[in-house]
Formats: C-alpha cells, structure tokens, sequence
C-alpha cells in the first residue's frame, strides 16, 4: 500500500534535551493509524512536528512524496489537522469561521462547506455564534474545518474530548467512512483506549520519546502470550506450591490462571491430569487495548 507519512529517524532537541529520539514509521492510504504513549512521551511534539508547527532537529518527514523540509507548502496542503484544541472566533457563527477557513484554500464552494457541515452533524447549529457551542460542537467544528480541502492525511489530537458516548460514536463513524469511503489516512492521539481499540488499524507505542512498537490493534492486544483460567477440583497444598514456582500461577477461587503461550497449555493440561487435578475446564481471558497499553509501557 502507499504510504502517505513516512517519518525518517526525526529527532527533536530542546536546551541540549532529547525530547524525540529517532521516530521512523509509516502511515498508509486509507488506514487510521493510533498515536499511543503516556503523558510527557512526545505525542504532541511529533504532531507539532508533522505539521509544522516546530522544527525537526534531525531527519525528515515526507507527506505524499512531498519532504517539509524541501518543500513544505506542497507537503503542508495534504494535511487537515486539530492539536490538541480547536481555536475559533468566539463571536462569529460556527458558518463564519469556516467561510474565514475557505478563504484560504482555492476552490472550496458553499456547497462544500454545506457538505462538511452535515458530516459531523451541525447543520441545526451551524448559524449560531460560536460562543453558544458546547465543547463537543467546538470539536465538530473543528473536524469540519480539517475536512473543508479533502486532506489526504487528517490528524486529530484528542477529537473525542468533551463529547457524549453518542458523539464519540459518530466521529469514530464518520472517520472510518472517510477511510473506506475516499481512501484518506488518518492518525489519532486518544487517551481513550476504549475508543481507539474499535477505532483503529494500526498503532504506534511511543514512550520517553522512542518508538516502542508498531502492530495492528489486533496484534498488538493478542501479544506473545495470553492469560488463561483453569477451572478445576481443590488443589492440594504440593499443587499451588509447584504451579506457583513453575508457572508463576494466581490461585483463584474456582482454580488458577496462568499467563503463557498459548501451544503450552497441552504440557500444563497433561501434567495437571497426571498429579490427580481435577479439570473442569480452561478459558482465554481476553485482554483489552488498554490492558496490553499498560503492560508495555510499565516495562
């Protein structure tokens, strides 16, 4: 597939500091790609950096073949993009401030703007001042305005923030019809894990300014080894000590679990049956985005 960003070892240093240290990675055509990674890990320095907003140190950043450095205007103009918070005039009409956005891009017509309107769902509100909005309308405003030059690449910084579980299913909607609909890419930084496990394709774990990983959510959530749950008979005092110091087992009420991969439970089934255990039976215990989120980054 072609990649639309493609990050090249892009460092970033402040006062001698090594804010970003080495980030390469790719975004492809039509995918949402996940931006992950604690608070103070270098999130939104790289998105400043994408966009222009601070200057890389070291390496290069192309946008759809176009490098910032060698040509930014041809770079820059495939990109729509929020960080962190929409900033609007206030005493305009949300319909004010996005003919205000028109101005600068060629060709954008009233019957585009109508279109981006009803998108993300203001076209009841969108004559009113933008003082009256909630901060969930501030964040379709916002995504209107991303959306009124058809970008290529859409990055959202936290565009779930202030809206209600409804809201949050329509942008996430509405992202992935922009994805499957008209091929644009899209990279999200979310602290709603939730959200980005059902939103997402790939993601990208950074921490202390390093990139940790690059997966798909589905990869990524299923990792090198699962949690399993044995249901089974009393277990003996000889049993808890040896699964405990073997298989680093937690006892449980109705048995034990045990964390492994998944081609050794066999070994633990057949060694179970021959100590006399009785087994009832054995389940994954599905891990979540943010389970596997924390397990990796504590590391």
């Amino acid at each position: 597939m072609t990649s639309v960003l493609t990050l090249k070892n892009v460092k970033k240093t402040i006062k001698r500091k090594t804010i970003i240290n080495g980030l390469s990675f790719s975004v492809l055509e039509g995918e949402v790609f996940g931006f992950l990674g604690p608070n103070g890990a270098g999130k939104t320095t790289t998105i400043r950096m994408i966009v222009g907003l601070m200057e890389i140190s070291e390496g290069d950043i192309v946008i759809c073949g176009k490098s910032i450095k060698d040509d930014f205007t041809g770079a820059i103009r495939h990109i729509g993009a929020i960080v962190e918070n929409p900033e609007m005039y206030k005493f305009l009409t949300g319909y004010q401030n996005l003919m205000q956005y028109a101005r600068m891009h060629n060709g954008i017509s009233k019957g585009k703007i109508a279109e981006v309107v009803e998108l993300v769902g203001l076209t009841d509100r969108i004559h009113e001042k933008v003082k009256t909005y909630s901060l969930g309308m501030h964040q379709r405003l916002g995504l209107a305005q991303c959306l009124l030059h058809d970008p290529k690449l859409l990055i959202l910084d936290e565009p779930t923030n202030g809206l209600d579980p409804a809201g949050i299913r329509e942008i996430r909607d509405h992202l992935r019809m922009l994805t499957r609909e008209r091929g644009m890419s899209v990279i999200v930084s979310s602290h709603l894990l939730s959200e980005m496990e059902l939103m997402c394709d790939r993601i990208a774990i950074i921490q202390n300014g390093e990139l940790i990983d690059v997966q798909t959510v589905n990869e990524f959530i299923d990792g090198e080894t699962a949690l399993f749950s044995f249901e089974t008979g009393l277990i003996n005092k000889p049993e808890v000590t040896w699964l405990k110091s073997e298989w680093d087992a937690t006892i449980t009420e109705s048995g034990f679990t045990v964390e492994t991969a998944r081609e050794k439970i066999p070994g633990l089934i057949k060694k179970l049956t021959a100590k006399g255990v009785d087994l009832y039976g054995v389940k994954t215990i599905a891990k979540t985005l943010e389970d596997r989120f924390l397990e990796v980054t504590s590391k």
